[in-house]
């Protein structure tokens, strides 16, 4: 998370930072045990998609340049396998294509990060998303709930920037 952060152009508690790639693992660790996605890739997913952006507004390849990291880091950072690898460039690199047509793990990446559109004021869609266990009612309303209040998670400051850094959150 440390060589991530250092990387990271935009404020950490953005509309594209820390607090909305920790909504979108939460999504992805839901959506992944609903459908038998490969939790290791969305959990890298919602750490690299947005890892790599230049601005809060319109920046096309940014997913792609996500994906360039994760691969960058990836023999020393990164435990996936090459069929892992491939479906986490994949996800980085498509999210924002619109696609919904992919292998299962492919779709809960961009079920989870398209879950937390909230937080820019746009309900997500269900028929603009791909699986089944991200249009489920309640499931919506539990992540359009957290991601309208830019809830972050407790674990981004337990676990990935440690206690210290609550307090500064504003700050950034």
């Amino acid at each position: 998370m440390a060589i991530l952060l250092a990387q990271y152009r935009l404020p950490w508690f953005g509309t594209h930072g820390i607090g909305h790639w920790g909504r979108v693992y939460e999504n992805g660790a839901r959506l992944a045990k609903a459908t038998g996605a490969d939790p290791y890739v969305v959990a890298y997913f919602a750490v690299f998609h947005d890892a790599c952006r230049a601005n809060e507004s319109i920046d096309p390849g940014h997913g792609l340049r996500g994906a360039q990291l994760a691969e960058q880091l990836r023999e020393d950072w990164l435990p996936l396998d090459e069929t892992q690898f491939e479906l986490l460039y994949r996800a980085c690199a498509g999210h924002t294509d619109g696609l919904t047509e992919a292998p299962i793990s492919v779709q809960a990446c961009w079920d989870a990060d398209r879950l937390d559109l909230g937080r820019v004021g746009i309900p997500p869609v269900p028929e603009q998303l791909c699986t089944e266990a991200a249009r489920d009612p309640a499931v919506l309303r539990w992540a359009n709930s957290r991601s309208r209040y830019q809830k972050v998670p407790a674990f981004v400051f337990h676990h990935w920037l440690g206690d210290k850094e609550k307090g500064a959150s504003e700050t950034r």
